[in-house]
């Protein structure tokens, strides 16, 4: 289990998950089409990159769209991956000068063999990033993502290349979608709904949960920091005692003396 990181004395997440939520509903309290408010949540998103940069989060994974969105109409649908198509090819160019690596998580077959491209070919492009890295979980769902990982498990077993004796929690991890990422710290859902919605489920077995109000299009930088304070002054135990933490964190500070 990773230690909290404390940066100029602030317990600061390394990894931030968002669940992007009331998009639609934003749009119809304005009058406009479902996808207007998923215009909108482009600006949030560039929001909240620069937040979690200035406060030294090295990674965000954002749910854009899940394994169950396909069951909305066609026409929001495609309008969605025509927005997410034209967001990597205007993107991409500074993701890289900012130093930002951009990984897709899930399953792309689905998608276009266009956007499919655009996807390899940002995440090319980006590869070098080292100050912050965004993952960007599309066609995602975290039951899937449990099951391909313990399919890969299983044919490694089945070839006899592994014996599921050998199989741990940190094995099983680095062969979920998020790879040697680590596990997020924080999850932050907008919209006002409060559950997790199949997103990141083994991933965020330990994640403080952060819910709001505030729709998508509105989570702006005021609204990250709020959420980053929240997490600050959460006690992260991992199952120890307050006695335990205290005393793990005075040997800690008299050993950097």
């Amino acid at each position: 289990m990773e230690k909290v990181r404390q940066i100029a004395g602030r317990k600061v997440p390394r990894h931030v998950a968002i669940i992007m939520d009331g998009n639609n509903r934003w749009a119809k309290r304005r009058l406009l089409p479902g996808i207007a408010g998923h215009k909108a949540g482009v600006d949030a998103v560039r929001a909240v990159i620069e937040t979690c940069m200035q406060a030294k989060v090295e990674v965000l994974t954002l749910f854009a769209f899940s394994s169950e969105n396909w069951q909305r109409p066609a026409e929001e649908v495609g309008a969605l991956m025509e927005l997410f198509l034209i967001a990597l090819r205007r993107e991409v160019k500074k993701l890289k000068e900012n130093g930002i690596r951009l990984r897709v998580i899930g399953d792309c077959s689905r998608f276009h063999p266009e956007l499919q491209a655009a996807i390899r070919h940002a995440e090319e492009v980006t590869a070098g990033g080292q100050r912050f890295v965004l993952q960007v979980a599309a066609n995602y769902g975290g039951q899937w993502d449990v099951l391909q990982a313990a399919r890969k498990l299983a044919e490694q077993a089945k070839e006899g290349r592994m014996n599921p004796d050998e199989i741990t929690p940190a094995l099983f991890q680095s062969y979920l979608s998020t790879g040697d990422q680590p596990a997020p710290d924080l999850c932050i859902r907008t919209g006002g709904e409060q559950r997790i919605s199949n997103f990141l489920l083994w991933q965020m077995a330990y994640a403080e949960l952060y819910f709001t109000e505030l729709y998508w299009p509105d989570f702006k930088h005021e609204a990250m920091r709020k959420a980053l304070d929240e997490f600050s002054i959460r006690k992260r135990r991992f199952g120890k005692t307050d006695e335990q933490i205290q005393a793990e964190a005075t040997t800690e500070a008299r050993i950097e003396c």
